[in-house]
């Protein structure tokens, strides 16, 4: 199987939307794993912000179809304040794995665990100490995704996501 994960760039933005879209599409449609909410995240937006930053990457396939997509960069949300991490470790030294989201049509194909794998090898060039993720409690595919991929439960948080929506998301990290 031929794939590539690599940095967004400005032609991807508009399959980037149509990800995320079918991804709340699907969601609304059958379970909310996410928790969350179309219109307020994921948007175009904040694709765009993150293709910006440089922080943006996709998956491709042979044909230049995208099956999914990622943000990976240092931030920490504020709620990280409060998780008793492992490692020890800050700013640079933490890769931060935001929104990997893959196509619904495409999951149950290894997609998620390439993207992870991806994540780490990129911490390891960028010399990070760790990685870090958070995600919703009712996220019961991506936690035991990154369970069974050797990423400990660090903690839970009550996070005000986006200044919108108070939700108790699982913090999960892996020494890289």
């Amino acid at each position: 199987m031929w794939l590539l994960i690599r940095k967004a760039t400005c032609r991807d933005i508009d399959q980037i939307e149509a990800i995320y879209n079918e991804v709340l599409d699907y969601e609304a449609s059958t379970v909310s794993y996410t928790n969350w909410k179309k219109g307020l995240y994921p948007t175009r937006a904040d694709g765009e912000k993150a293709l910006k930053a440089g922080t943006l990457f996709v998956g491709e396939d042979k044909t230049g179809h995208l099956y999914g997509c990622v943000v990976l960069n240092h931030i920490q949300p504020k709620e990280y304040g409060v998780i008793p991490w492992k490692v020890q470790a800050n700013g640079d030294g933490v890769l931060v794995i935001h929104t990997l989201c893959i196509r619904p049509n495409c999951s149950g194909r290894g997609y998620g665990k390439e993207f992870v794998d991806f994540s780490e090898k990129h911490a390891r060039e960028l010399n990070c100490k760790t990685i870090r993720l958070d995600t919703y409690e009712g996220n019961s595919p991506a936690i035991g995704l990154y369970s069974r991929l050797g990423y400990h439960l660090a903690g839970t948080s009550l996070f005000h996501f986006q200044n919108v929506i108070w939700e108790t998301l699982v913090c999960m990290e892996k020494e890289v």
